[in-house]
């Protein structure tokens, strides 16, 4: 792939066509990007990876841990996860709605 365009708006459609709360939409070796949605009270089910994580908060208001640390997260707000570490969003307040980027590709 040499080049991908497209919106969030666009890519959040599909995602709930199937019903899924994470959505790749774009992978080549060296990384992954996808969209991640959970609902007001949702769990979060994630495990920890074995990629390094950029999270991007297109919309929505939670918490989230990673190891020890714990914060607030808004619009706007940029999180970086190191591959393995234990991590998830929780006390969803609004529908979270985050860009996820693996580095490599998720496996």
């Amino acid at each position: 792939m040499n080049a991908w365009c497209g919106t969030v708006t666009e890519i959040d459609v599909e995602r709930a066509r199937t019903g899924k709360a994470y959505r790749e939409f774009l992978r080549v070796p060296a990384m992954s990007v996808g969209l991640y949605v959970l609902g007001v009270g949702a769990v979060d089910p994630q495990r920890p990876h074995h990629e390094d994580e950029i999270y991007y908060v297109v919309r929505g208001k939670a918490r989230f841990r990673a190891g020890k640390q714990d914060q607030e997260v808004v619009p706007g707000s940029v999180l970086f996860v190191a591959r393995e570490v234990e991590h998830r969003f929780y006390d969803i307040k609004e529908e979270l709605a985050v860009l996820v980027f693996f580095a490599p590709a998720e496996t």
